[in-house]
């Protein structure tokens, strides 16, 4: 089978394709043949050695963390009817043609959905899905989320807009602010734009909740926004992580919420974030933002827009 594999940490040119072996089920696991395979924004800080401490990764290896696929094969002690069947997972090596998952963290993919739709949610509905079930939304509160068109960012806008907030789009660029617009929020700011936090007080009086996927100077000028009881959830890392300091937090009397302090979520919960992020696609009521494909061939071109914040929502190998 093809896969892309990293030898050394660097830059995306160390992203490479090769022919490897192909994967075997082992008693409790199935293979499945990636047809859509996740790429997210930590896959760049990985490949060059970032998160050892969080994400331990030691070349060769194969980046990704999931993706999605038809069973092509499964080991002893599961159900051969899992054969052919489309279905989602996370786990390590996505830029390959195949997967080995545990057959018990594999869930099904609705009919409706394709595979690409189903990839879109493997790691970024997981996250806002946890990140929302972290505060506690009421109707009309306002909820700024910065980084809002990313791949978590674009959801995180549709899941607060469903549970009746008011929504603040953080984002550099009207093309991006168009996207957030399209997408349910009632307030765009660019926040390449100098002034851009007293639109949002202005607009707010402060918010009541502030999801930071950007992290650095950026997270700590989020914060800013954040009115007295509010919250202030963290969970982005282009940047490093927002450095906020606890006595000024308190000052302010803001919650502030490290949402990657607790580690990755236990895999059954991760398996039933799955489910709920599918049946809400399938029933429309969050759409990923696909905003880039690439064929497996061209993951350093995939890395390369990443880094570059070129990339609108979801980027994708489709193979």
């Amino acid at each position: 089978m093809r896969a892309v594999r990293v030898h050394e940490f660097g830059g995306p040119e160390v992203l490479v394709e090769e022919e490897v072996p192909d994967l075997t089920a082992g008693p409790g696991e199935v293979v499945v043949g990636v047809e859509a395979a996740d790429v997210i924004f930590l896959d760049t800080l990985l490949r060059k050695g970032w998160g050892g401490e969080y994400f331990p990764t030691h070349p060769p290896y194969v980046p990704g963390g999931g993706g999605a696929g038809r069973v092509l094969s499964v080991g002893a002690g599961v159900d051969p009817a899992w054969v052919g069947r489309h279905v989602i997972a996370r786990g390590s090596g996505g830029y390959a043609e195949q997967m080995v998952f545990p057959a018990d963290e594999i869930v099904a993919v609705p009919e409706s959905l394709g595979a690409p739709e189903a990839a879109a949610v493997v790691h970024d509905g997981v996250t806002a899905l946890t990140l929302l079930r972290r505060v506690e939304i009421t109707e009309n509160d306002w909820v700024l989320v910065a980084a809002a068109t990313g791949g978590a960012g674009s959801l995180l806008v549709q899941l607060a807009r469903d549970a009746g907030a008011l929504v603040v789009a953080a984002a550099r660029g009207e093309r991006k602010l168009a996207l957030a617009r399209e997408l349910g929020a009632q307030v765009t700011v660019d926040y390449s734009l100098d002034g851009w936090q007293d639109r949002v007080l202005d607009a707010t009086d402060g918010v009541a909740v502030a999801f930071d996927g950007a992290g650095g100077p950026l997270g700590r000028a989020v914060f800013e926004t954040v009115r007295a009881g509010g919250r202030f959830v963290t969970y982005g890392t282009s940047d490093g992580f927002a450095d906020i300091d606890p006595e000024l937090a308190k000052q302010r009397e803001v919650h502030v919420d490290n949402a990657l302090a607790d580690g990755p979520p236990a895999p059954a919960v991760v398996r039933e974030l799955l489910a709920e992020a599918l049946a809400l696609t399938a029933a429309g009521r969050i759409r990923p933002v696909i905003g880039a494909t690439y064929p497996l061939a061209q993951a350093e071109k995939a890395h390369r827009s990443l880094e570059e914040r070129t990339t609108l929502g979801k980027s994708l190998l489709l193979l």
